[in-house]
């Protein structure tokens, strides 16, 4: 008789468990989708400025190629410049993924990984 009491006195907190389980897996999958939909809003953003800087580059580098007196020396050494930090933040991607694999490893993250858009080569490459 003792233990059909314990049962209903246990009742609320095993409702407060219960709920609270189930909260918790809620708000860590809205969580993740929340966060993608972030991530995806920022990457199309910085995609899209720094497609932007590189499409001006080519005009530019482009022009010089046909005359190479369109622009005064500094210009060209300005876009060259420009040219040059374009292309080292796509090499830095590579840090960023190489220290991203770091981050994880010391912290025993085991399956966490970059899983969207690859192209060419990069395609068979784990993030």
């Amino acid at each position: 008789m003792a233990d059909v009491f314990d049962s209903s006195l246990n009742l609320e907190e095993t409702h407060f468990k219960e709920g609270f389980n189930e909260g918790y897996n809620d708000g860590i999958t809205s969580g993740k989708e929340e966060g993608r939909q972030r991530g995806l809003i920022r990457g199309f953003e910085i995609g899209e400025e720094l497609g932007f800087y590189m499409g001006c580059v080519d005009i530019w580098t482009s022009a010089i190629r046909v005359d190479p007196n369109c622009f005064s020396p500094r210009n060209q050494k300005n876009i060259k410049t420009l040219d040059n930090i374009v292309k080292s933040v796509t090499k830095d991607m590579d840090s960023l993924r190489l220290n991203f694999r770091l981050v994880c490893a010391s912290l025993n993250v085991k399956k966490l990984k970059y899983s969207g858009y690859r192209k060419g080569s990069d395609a068979n490459m784990e993030v």
